[in-house]
């Protein structure tokens, strides 16, 4: 398979570029690459290994990839918890192995008299605090090894239903095709939805629950907790930027505010959890926050254990 232009391994000639600065880089990912294939080519443009991302994106999916760069490596699994948009299209009437185009055609049933009512209904009974079998072909592990690695290798995976929430599932448009002689109904929807919620299975779900399958033909994140498009670069856009120039990034501090709940501290606070010690939780929400100093820095994540606030994470020790 040919590999998309500026994908490739070719050494940057010149002057090495700067560093960049440990922070949040949000991309809009093209079609036909990985999430790693990102990875790869960002750790170039940053001049950094130390490179990840936070909730992957298939190949054939676009939009909003999450990448730490330095220390905001940390900071990737409150992002990948976050919740997410999508805009995706869904083609019931054909069925695939992997819930989406990607994957070989099991099954093709005209589709084209769907009623818009039962249409909606199935979507709305997808919607809300629902059990969801993923994909087979997801990144699930089973036993220790990715489940699309045991599909490939020929093995029978089933996966068990997980719970997830789905915010929103809405019917933006719907309109028929037809696909190898047989009539289909394509219907564009935007979706709202937990980490570790699958769309293609959503789309599998719906042609199911209306009897003529279902797969997913386009997928777009649009948002990943505080960032979304607005805020995503494109690989050809941060491989315009001057050689003499580092990557810029989202610091630190922004970075957690836009994933976390914030508790502002006081000068001593930020003093102990700078030395790993705890503070006083006062009132405030359940879960991870983001402890920003006076000075805007994000001295730690920390999260409430017995009362108190205790740091998960330190971003900024005593020196």
């Amino acid at each position: 398979m040919t590999a998309p232009a500026g994908r490739g391994d070719a050494r940057q000639s010149g002057p090495r570029r700067p560093t960049a600065d440990d922070g949040l880089l949000v991309v809009d990912k093209p079609g036909g690459w990985t999430s790693h294939d990102v990875v790869a080519r960002v750790r170039r443009l940053a001049a950094t290994r130390k490179v990840g991302h936070a909730g992957t994106l298939d190949p054939m999916a676009t939009g909003v990839l999450v990448l730490g760069i330095g220390r905001a490596t940390r900071l990737l699994t409150y992002v990948t918890g976050a919740d997410k948009d999508y805009a995706a299209t869904v083609r019931l009437g054909v069925a695939t192995t992997t819930d989406d185009a990607e994957g070989e055609v099991v099954a093709r049933v005209d589709a084209s008299a769907v009623p818009r009512a039962d249409l909606l209904a199935r979507v709305a009974e997808l919607t809300g605090d629902i059990r969801q079998v993923p994909s087979t072909v997801s990144a699930i592990k089973v036993d220790g090894q990715r489940a699309y690695a045991r599909v490939r290798a020929g093995e029978d995976v089933e996966l068990a239903a997980r719970p997830v929430h789905v915010a929103r599932f809405e019917v933006v448009a719907a309109r028929t095709d037809v696909d190898d002689g047989v009539p289909v109904l394509d219907v564009d929807v935007e979706v709202t939805c937990s980490s570790g919620t699958y769309v293609r299975a959503l789309a599998r779900d719906l042609g199911d629950a209306l009897g003529v399958g279902g797969h997913l033909t386009a997928l777009r994140r649009t948002r990943v907790g505080g960032f979304g498009l607005a805020q995503a670069r494109t690989l050809d856009d941060l491989g315009a930027t001057p050689d003499d120039v580092a990557v810029p990034v989202v610091p630190l501090a922004e970075a957690a505010r836009g994933v976390l709940p914030v508790r502002e501290l006081t000068e001593p606070e930020a003093r102990a959890l700078s030395y790993g010690q705890g503070v006083d939780a006062h009132d405030g929400p359940d879960g991870p926050l983001a402890a920003i100093a006076p000075d805007g820095t994000l001295v730690a994540v920390v999260e409430r254990r017995g009362g108190r606030l205790r740091p998960a994470v330190v971003f900024a020790p005593a020196s």
